[in-house]
């Protein structure tokens, strides 16, 4: 199956959600070989769905999932009854320790009853659950740069990570030599994947005075940071 490109997926549940997922993010050290993840319906009716297992990449500047049978999902269907529980075993097939980190989307869809899981047609809603692999060497980091830039009329933001972890961005603000703050986003922004290019078009306004040297705030992984960038116009 081709790859699929992941700019139109919403990876947070909608507020109604009866469908609880614990944990939201799923770490597999090196060496261990599964790990699960627990679905709990708040709802007095059944939830009936499927859980697939992708891989998470980054090309051309945006996210892209494929189809793996790297870590394998048990089970693939689910129906869960209401006020009642459910767990999902994710079993990771390969016993090699990874370099750089892993990393995965689990895609949980609730799907009609009539419809069936296999239909793919009707998805009432769809979770997105990030899964990484750590690195045999758990002491890698993300190494981030910075740029921002214009194209066609919007200001963008691309971020390289050279590290060997993810970078997880979060309360993000720019600020300009004038010291004029730009809240880009309270809570979580998004990631960049270890070794990988990530671009965003930015909430701002064209015409906003990003030109020149940008302080750059953040929350990566949870820890603040604080940065530099030069604004460019392409």
């Amino acid at each position: 199956m081709a790859a699929v490109w992941l700019g139109w997926l919403a990876w947070a549940p909608a507020p109604a959600a009866n469908l609880q997922i614990s944990p939201v993010t799923i770490n597999l050290r090196a060496g261990q070989g599964a790990t699960g993840i627990s679905l709990q319906n708040m709802g007095e009716a059944p939830v009936y769905g499927q859980v697939r297992v992708y891989q998470w990449d980054q090309k051309e500047g945006d996210d892209v999932l494929t189809p793996t049978q790297e870590v394998v999902a048990s089970p693939p269907i689910i129906q869960i009854a209401p006020r009642s529980s459910q767990m999902i075993r994710l079993v990771r097939r390969s016993e090699q320790l990874p370099a750089t980190e892993l990393t995965y989307r689990i895609l949980i869809d609730e799907i009609p009853k009539d419809d069936g899981p296999a239909s793919g047609v009707d998805i009432r809603l769809r979770y997105s659950v990030p899964m990484f692999v750590l690195p045999a060497d758990e002491r890698g980091t993300p190494v981030l740069a910075w740029t921002v830039y214009k194209k066609d009329g919007n200001w963008m933001l691309r971020v390289h990570n050279s590290g060997t972890q993810r970078a997880q961005i979060g309360a993000l603000e720019l600020s300009n030599a004038a010291g004029q703050q730009f809240v880009i986003a309270p809570g979580l922004f998004g990631y960049v994947l270890a070794g990988k290019v990530r671009e965003w078009r930015l909430p701002t306004s064209g015409e906003a005075d990003l030109n020149g040297t940008l302080g750059v705030k953040a929350n990566i992984n949870a820890r603040p940071l604080s940065a530099s960038t030069v604004a460019r116009v392409d």
